[in-house]
């Protein structure tokens, strides 16, 4: 039995592929996507993937994802693929790099930490020191970051 094509192809935008799966909805709010006003998207979760076994993929149409937008992704979906979509076929892939520094990209969650007193002016650095299994610090207070949190702190 053939596999029934689930969502339809766009003519322009951006497709973000092999997103773990159940993190679509992360990456969703990472990026900014606005459900109510923003552009249509299309959403599959949980679908068969024989590179990952099970992955979710997420389609934003008339928008092209920007480097910077790419680093936040790198944070949940390091692994994801990301092609930009122009006239209905794919006119250039992206790549993901996560890269052992991250400056504002998003905010230290730790309450008391200096960053998020508004009159030190500093950047917002994340240190990765460990890709597999992910692991972020703050390089001002040293706090590991909780992911969840960290998609909701996005600069």
């Amino acid at each position: 039995m053939s596999e029934m094509r689930r969502v339809t192809a766009i003519c322009n935008g951006t497709v973000v592929d092999h997103i773990p799966s159940g993190k679509a909805l992360q990456v969703m709010q990472m990026l900014g996507v606005n459900v109510g006003r923003s552009n249509p998207i299309s959403l599959v979760m949980n679908v068969p993937s024989g590179k990952v076994g099970r992955k979710d993929v997420l389609k934003i149409e008339d928008r092209e994802l920007t480097q910077s937008e790419l680093d936040r992704l790198a944070l949940i979906a390091p692994n994801a693929s990301v092609a930009i979509i122009r006239n209905y076929s794919v006119a250039e892939k992206r790549e993901i790099e996560l890269g052992k520094e991250l400056v504002n990209i998003a905010r230290c969650s730790f309450w008391n930490c200096i960053t998020q007193n508004d009159r030190e002016p500093l950047p917002h650095k994340l240190r990765v020191v460990s890709s597999e299994p992910l692991e972020v610090r703050c390089a001002y207070c040293g706090r590991a970051q909780d992911m969840e949190e960290l998609a909701g702190s996005v600069i």
